[in-house]
């Protein structure tokens, strides 16, 4: 480990950020370890300016780890500057760090730019903090805001946002419902796909987006007579009809906007 005296002063600053950008890794995150431990306001500024740049994701997240460790009323004013940083790393990473703080005196920085962000990282990140500091009467306002990024890139960044609406919970239903609607197929595929996540999250990413195209193709009617089929079957004691009625249901509310109640779900991992 990296050995840190702090009475040394703006020499062992010196040293410390030479530690944490250091060619080898492990001496990297060493020394965000030991900054870390000694805890001390010093190292706030060699912790942030190194956040904007380090390469290693592990460096990286024990870089915010340091971050929270400091005291929150010096770190919070200086990670709200690199919000607005030219550089994507710097903000997606003091959106994280925002994240493992969890003060939600914060919440009023992430705005509707950060939540759609050009760089996929950034707005990623922003809808994790976002869903971590909001305040419960603003969740379904924050939600409208999401359905606007519905459809956005790839597996990974449409994973990342079904994640964040499954966490807000059901207050974000009706936004999904009409979304589910929508003329391009991208944003009403994925909009179902998260509808039925949010009401079944044990059914995974992957197989909630194949049946909801599933269900897109069919069409309205097709799946309501699937629907009732695959109850009355469930009805008849067939365990393997029962799940297809549950995934079937779920699918059809999501793409023709039924606003039928159902059953209460914890919100897990898609």
């Amino acid at each position: 480990m990296v050995p840190i005296n702090t009475t040394d002063g703006t020499p062992q600053n010196t040293r410390v950020a030479g530690a944490l950008g250091a060619e080898d890794s492990s001496v990297r995150l060493q020394a965000a370890l030991a900054v870390g431990s000694t805890a001390d306001p010093d190292f706030l500024e060699p912790l942030v300016r190194r956040c904007a740049v380090e390469t290693d994701f592990f460096v990286r997240d024990m870089l915010s780890w340091a971050l929270t460790r400091l005291p929150s009323e010096l770190t919070l004013p200086r990670i709200r500057r690199e919000l607005a940083s030219e550089h994507t790393q710097a903000r997606s990473q003091a959106l994280h760090t925002l994240s493992k703080i969890g003060d939600r005196s914060a919440w009023a920085w992430i705005t509707r730019d950060m939540l759609q962000d050009p760089d996929d990282e950034v707005a990623r990140t922003a809808w994790r903090v976002a869903v971590v500091l909001v305040p419960e009467d603003e969740r379904a306002e924050l939600g409208d805001a999401l359905v606007t990024q519905l459809g956005r890139g790839d597996r990974t960044v449409q994973l990342s946002l079904s994640r964040a609406f499954v966490d807000l919970g059901y207050v974000i239903e009706p936004a999904l419902e009409k979304a589910a609607t929508d003329p391009d197929p991208a944003v009403a595929t994925h909009a179902a796909a998260t509808a039925l996540l949010l009401r079944d999250p044990e059914t995974g990413f992957d197989a909630a987006v194949h049946e909801a195209k599933r269900m897109a193709t069919l069409g309205p009617e097709p799946a309501a007579a699937l629907a009732a089929t695959a109850a009355a079957a469930a009805a008849s004691g067939d365990t393997e009809a029962s799940e297809a009625a549950g995934t079937t249901q779920a699918a059809a509310a999501a793409t023709t906007g039924s606003t039928e109640p159902a059953e209460a779900v914890e919100a897990a991992d898609c």
